[in-house]
């Protein structure tokens, strides 16, 4: 199968009307909020998307994008690269009432002034969305493994300050 471009942005109502289904990338490059969040650009996205009208009349966009990210581990501060996975389901709305009245199965998406809807936008933010908040390697793999960070060290020779509650204890067994 050869891989072709998803499109920028398409008209939802129409392509669901036709029932129409996409299968191909979005280019790393183009992922700019993506890319500043990485150590490094991330890959080609890979997207299947199906645009429909289910049995209630909401046109829906469907679909899974998958990508490897390389992210600084928080713990060791080296690179590593991860697989993201996110899958989407989308419910077209045009007014407040039909967000409050969307089933909990799509998540509420709005068109563009000229009635279009940005996909390649819409894939970023899921996956940004979708990465880990802390990056860090598994405990195998990772330099440090499980073992605490030490930043600095505590001077034992320091003497503990007195307790600043002390004078109130003594009013109290007055």
């Amino acid at each position: 199968m050869q891989t072709v471009k998803i499109p920028v942005s398409i008209d939802p109502i129409r392509t669901a009307a036709s029932g129409l289904r996409y299968e191909g990338i979005v280019p790393g490059v183009q992922n700019k909020r993506l890319n500043e969040l990485c150590a490094g650009d991330c890959s080609d996205v890979t997207v299947s998307l199906e645009c429909g009208v289910d049995i209630q009349g909401i046109v829906y966009l469907r679909g899974k994008a998958v990508t490897e990210l390389t992210l600084l581990c928080q713990r060791c501060m080296t690179p590593y690269t991860t697989k993201v996975t996110v899958d989407f389901s989308f419910g077209l709305c045009k007014t407040q009432d039909e967000i409050d009245e969307l089933p909990d199965a799509y998540e509420p998406i709005e068109c563009n002034e000229i009635g279009e809807v940005r996909l390649h936008q819409l894939v970023e933010d899921e996956l940004i969305i979708a990465m880990p908040i802390i990056p860090m390697h598994q405990n195998d793999d990772c330099n440090l493994g499980t073992s605490d960070v030490v930043v600095g060290e505590i001077d034992p020779s320091h003497e503990e300050r007195p307790n600043p509650f002390a004078v109130l204890e003594k009013l109290k067994s007055k």
